[in-house]
């Protein structure tokens, strides 16, 4: 994924299948000029760490 289009599904109100490591995430925040995003896993909210947008993969 680039991140402009892993921008467009974090601002977006409808959520995307969106997968890091076959585990389905949400993107909580985009650093477009790094291609960084910040993710969480669905089922730990609580547990967020910073990936490559290039890693994710919508489904």
């Amino acid at each position: 994924m680039n991140a402009q289009r892993a921008e467009e599904i974090a601002s977006s109100p409808i959520m995307a299948n969106v997968t890091y490591n076959g585990e389905s995430i949400y993107i909580e925040h985009v650093d477009e000029q790094n291609g960084i995003a910040t993710i969480h896993s669905l089922d730990e909210p609580n547990n967020k760490q910073s990936v490559s947008v290039s890693i994710l993969e919508e489904q």
